[in-house]
């Protein structure tokens, strides 16, 4: 019981965290837009579709959908990010403010779930796989990018030069995934894995932009509050073993893209 409500009290504060980074996240979103449009190409060619946009954020993708298809759901857990969403975006979507370990969605009731770069937030991440594959259509798609282990390795390496807590969240590993996406109810049908890199200016640049992306929410974070000055000199003394000889700082995001089909069982 007591985990459980570390686990809610932890979601909650992850709503806050893009919350308040909802009227910047666009303008830091560009690795959003980016792996958004990587899923572009699995997208079904019917229009006469009900579709969820899961973790839908400032309903930039939510909008693409809504010119397309039928009937869209933008569902996030964030107030602020909805707020957002409902006065900026196609007026036809429905948007509901809900966490995705438990959908406020009728069994078999949607024919494709659009979630782009959100499951990393997911804890646990099989609880919310069960919900999406229980509102999913047999024969209905998952569509997804999320982030996996070797993202950001530049920051997690510099970081592990100066201290032991934890910096930087632990994302899962390939193999991980296709474990948990491939069950009784669901099958990994495609999947690719590649990673991006971006570049920075300094890294006071990527730290901004990973706050702009809500990104820096730890829920193992020991030392709570900012790192101390000289730690934080430290670790960017460390990060310019990975400087570009132009002077740039680079970010690795591995970004894993995937295609689930709910089985008819």
């Amino acid at each position: 019981m007591v985990q459980t409500e570390h686990k809610n009290t932890n979601r909650v504060k992850i709503g806050k965290s893009f919350g308040s980074a909802s009227k910047s996240y666009d303008v830091s979103a560009r690795l959003q837009r980016f792996s958004g449009k990587h899923l572009m190409p699995w997208l079904p060619n019917r229009n006469d579709l009900t579709v969820l946009d899961l973790g839908s954020g400032t309903g930039f993708f939510t909008d693409l959908l809504a010119s397309t298809y039928n009937q869209v759901i933008g569902l996030d857990i964030s107030n602020e990010m909805l707020h957002f969403a409902k006065e900026h975006r196609n007026k036809k979507i429905l948007w509901l403010e809900a966490d995705a370990h438990k959908l406020p969605l009728q069994d078999n009731s949607i024919d494709f779930i659009y979630s782009n770069l959100v499951i990393q937030w997911f804890d646990p991440l099989d609880e919310a796989i069960t919900e999406m594959l229980r509102i999913l259509k047999p024969g209905g798609l998952l569509i997804f990018t999320t982030l996996v282990d070797g993202t950001l390795h530049e920051l997690k390496s510099s970081w592990k030069q100066v201290d032991d807590d934890q910096h930087v969240i632990d994302f899962k590993t390939v193999t991980e995934l296709n474990t948990l996406f491939n069950n009784e109810n669901g099958k990994l049908v495609e999947q690719k894995c590649q990673d991006i890199v971006l570049e920075y200016q300094n890294v006071i640049h990527l730290a901004r932009e990973l706050k702009g992306l809500g990104a820096n929410h730890l829920a193992q974070k020991q030392n709570r509050g900012l790192s101390g000055k000289d730690k934080w000199f430290k670790m960017t003394e460390h990060y310019q073993d990975f400087l570009e000889p132009s002077g740039i700082y680079p970010a690795t995001y591995r970004l894993f893209s995937g295609l689930v089909v709910k089985l008819n069982n």
